[in-house]
């Protein structure tokens, strides 16, 4: 195994956790989350705060195991019933190949937002931005870099807008532990989008590819899942804030658009813009992350 200098260390993990985290903030959750909140008000903290503990141990789970046995997820498969694995490949790839159907949309839209251009030529933008950085010749870097320079510009922004719609948070706290109706198939929901299909595999896979696997990097594969939960649940949070400061004022959201009118409500032409970013920042991420866990 290749030796690692713990600067550089650091930055694999880091990359990781962000690869798997935005690998799940895609289009879909922002819409979904935005649609919850809007039907549910401050009861979906319930459902943000249990799916949260339950994809923690879930991730935790799958990172731990692709870590010491130094296989990837479709090897480990074929260990416990040979075949498995193959048809757990196929499923996944099936899998991010719809879902980056959907993904090159939301990058389209984001595009169209921000820039106001035609859907169909930001959808080819989109694709050809995705191709170029998953073809690029030092992917493993061009991966982390772009999963946490793109992460981080969705929390900072999504932040923003939370911070703007002014949300009452005493009240979502309080509906967290002690909701006024149990939001289960909300709940059931999010921990089925967090930790399904490829959103799993991805980050315990960058791993292995960067060689950080064994006994001896246990805590360092932890460490990396617990990190990508924490960014995955810190921007499920502040959007779920946004969204929710948006509701608690009486405004109605486009059922068509839930998330994008949240942030032209909350923030005017402004938000309006931000939320183009982000969806794109979004999109982009999980069509990447997409890509690499079917490839990989």
């Amino acid at each position: 195994m290749k030796t690692i200098s713990g600067k550089a260390s650091l930055s694999v993990l880091l990359g990781a956790a962000f690869l798997m985290a935005t690998s799940s903030i895609g289009p879909g959750f922002m819409l979904q989350t935005a649609a919850f909140t809007n039907d549910l008000k401050a009861d979906f903290a319930f459902a943000i705060i249990v799916s949260v503990i339950f994809s923690i141990i879930a991730q935790l789970n799958v990172w731990t195991i692709i870590g010491i046995s130094k296989m990837r997820g479709q090897d480990i498969a074929n260990k416990v019933l040979p075949g498995l694995g193959y048809f757990v490949a196929f499923l996944i790839s099936l899998g991010g190949l719809a879902f980056n159907i959907g993904n090159i949309g939301g990058a389209s839209m984001g595009l169209n937002i921000v820039f106001g251009i035609d859907t169909t030529t930001a959808a080819a933008i989109s694709g050809i931005l995705g191709i170029l950085l998953f073809a690029s010749p030092k992917m493993g870097g061009v991966l982390d870099n772009t999963a946490k320079i793109l992460g981080t510009v969705m929390l900072v922004l999504i932040g923003y807008v939370a911070f703007s719609t002014n949300p009452p948070v005493a009240e979502a706290a309080t509906h967290a532990v002690a909701p006024t109706h149990y939001p289960w198939l909300a709940t059931i929901t999010l921990i089925g989008g967090t930790v399904g299909g490829y959103i799993t595999f991805s980050g315990g896979h960058r791993l292995i590819d960067a060689g950080i696997t064994g006994q001896e990097h246990l805590k360092d594969v932890r460490r990396a899942a617990f990190m990508g939960m924490s960014v995955d649940a810190v921007v499920r949070i502040l959007l779920f804030l946004a969204v929710l400061g948006v509701v608690s004022m009486g405004y109605v959201l486009d059922p068509k658009d839930p998330a994008g009118s949240a942030f032209l409500l909350g923030a005017g032409e402004i938000g309006h813009k931000l939320f183009g970013i982000v969806f794109f920042c979004a999109a982009l991420t999980s069509v990447v992350g997409a890509a690499y866990t079917s490839v990989s």
